[in-house]
């Protein structure tokens, strides 16, 4: 787990300072978890008990219609930060399915040892401050772009958000994200 602290550690450094105690404290709440390609972390009906790290691998959230159809809502690559917020404020039962797109390791923060740890290191009630505040104006823009873009340039802007994953994501993982089909997408790629 050294490796996997070093690589949250760095992430939390972008927006607060730590001491090496503050740190300890930190990563001996957290708790890792493998999961392999295409397995469930989340799951519709699930109640989300923790915040997820990834330290390596992807993540997908979606729901399902009620048509059967996906709809990709994010992912996490290496780096980021993933959970069904509805579920994990509430503590009800979520709407979203999370799932590894590849192998994929991650570290998980409790919420009970979150809540612990805003009591114990404050700074990280900014830290997640910060986290939901851009997660905040990122679903805004991106409802704004689904509702007012043509498709072209919601990729653009998928291309822009998420650079890593243009060439490593299934077309179909992408389609859905920005809301078209599998074989306008393709098209579209084709004609850009």
């Amino acid at each position: 787990m050294e490796a996997q602290a070093d690589i949250i550690i760095h992430n939390v450094s972008k927006h607060i300072d730590l001491t090496q105690a503050e740190k300890d404290i930190f990563t001996g709440m957290l708790r890792p978890k493998t999961l392999k390609r295409k397995e469930y972390w989340l799951s519709t009906g699930d109640i989300c008990k923790h915040t997820a790290f990834v330290t390596s691998g992807c993540l997908r959230g979606y729901t399902v219609d009620h048509n059967g159809i996906e709809h990709v809502l994010s992912f996490a690559p290496r780096d980021w930060w993933m959970a069904d917020m509805y579920s994990l404020l509430t503590q009800k039962t979520g709407i979203l399915n999370i799932q590894a797109l590849e192998d994929t390791e991650m570290l998980l923060l409790p919420k009970a040892q979150q809540e612990e740890l805003y009591r114990l290191v404050p700074k990280f009630e900014k830290f997640f401050r910060i986290l939901a505040e851009r997660s905040l104006v990122a679903y805004q823009q991106r409802l704004i772009d689904n509702l007012s873009l043509p498709a072209s340039e919601r990729y653009a802007r998928f291309c822009e958000r998420y650079p890593t994953l243009i060439y490593h994501l299934p077309q179909k993982q992408i389609a859905s994200y920005i809301g078209v089909t599998p074989e306008f997408f393709s098209k579209m790629r084709k004609e850009l």
